[in-house]
């Protein structure tokens, strides 16, 4: 086709365009058409004033950095020669009073209530590595089991860990991974089938991750957990959470792997 032809075929085409455009604008606007408006509509076990709030959280801060923010600001530095100790988590830990576990120890709270290891992970760098401790416990991964942001595969719960993990390693972080604690029955979301083989599952999963990249693991579960693979009655209120009696039985476990993940630390400085 010559040049000339192809460039008025355009301009052909271009005129028609601009006069559809046109014409589209001058109807009326009962006659337009409007594309169908997005209804989410929340699961049937998230209903409530508590669940809408944390629906709008998930919209605008998925990781609730605001939580913490000013709080880590206002922290500052460690001071020289103490051993800062970062404990990153859900309710567990957020709920945990670490100054009556752990008198006159620098440790710091950075748990929130709900949260799954993604979220977890989208706040690491805020809430714990720009904090600068020795040493970070971490205990995330039930949240996700009960579907608290979504379904979750083990993979994908592994993964979030992982990084953590790995990105307290490469700031010279301490790494103490946990046990996930036992449970058979999520009572927010009760359609949820027994998550115990998946939490048994995890656990070893952990275990081995840990022992083969040379983190400390301490383990809640065995020392918590029931015949039927539940948190014991005597250490729990409502089956998930602890009981002041059930972080009684946590606090010495976590205190062993804060002093191993120390003494790692301390054997590796000397080496260099």
């Amino acid at each position: 086709m010559p040049v000339r032809r192809l460039i008025a075929v355009a301009a052909a085409l271009i005129a028609l365009c601009m006069a559809g455009a046109a014409l589209a604008g001058d109807l009326p606007a009962a006659t337009r058409k409007k594309a169908p408006a997005v209804v989410l509509t929340a699961p049937a076990w998230q209903s409530g004033a508590y669940w809408a709030n944390v629906d709008r959280q998930l919209l605008v801060d998925f990781g609730n950095l605001a939580r913490y923010r000013a709080a880590d600001r206002r922290l500052g530095p460690p001071a020289p020669g103490t051993d800062r100790v970062v404990f990153d988590g859900d309710s567990i830990t957020e709920g945990w009073k670490l100054e009556s576990s752990f008198p006159g120890k620098t440790y710091i709270n950075r748990g929130i209530s709900g949260q799954t290891s993604s979220q977890i992970l989208v706040r690491f760098r805020q809430d714990v590595i720009d904090l600068h401790p020795k040493v970070v416990v971490i205990l995330a991964g039930t949240n996700d089991l009960a579907g608290n942001t979504g379904p979750a595969s083990l993979a994908q719960i592994e993964g979030n860990l992982e990084s953590m993990a790995q990105l307290a390693r490469a700031n010279g972080i301490g790494v103490v991974l946990c046990s996930l604690l036992p449970t058979v029955h999520y009572w927010w979301h009760p359609q949820v089938p027994n998550p115990a083989h998946r939490i048994a599952a995890i656990n070893r999963w952990l275990r081995a991750y840990a022992a083969r990249e040379h983190y400390v693991y301490v383990n809640y579960y065995g020392a918590m957990k029931d015949a039927a693979g539940g948190l014991r009655h005597d250490l729990s209120p409502d089956g998930v959470h602890p009981s002041p009696a059930g972080y009684a039985v946590m606090a010495p476990l976590a205190q062993s792997g804060i002093d191993q993940a120390l003494e790692r630390q301390r054997a590796e400085s000397g080496r260099r």
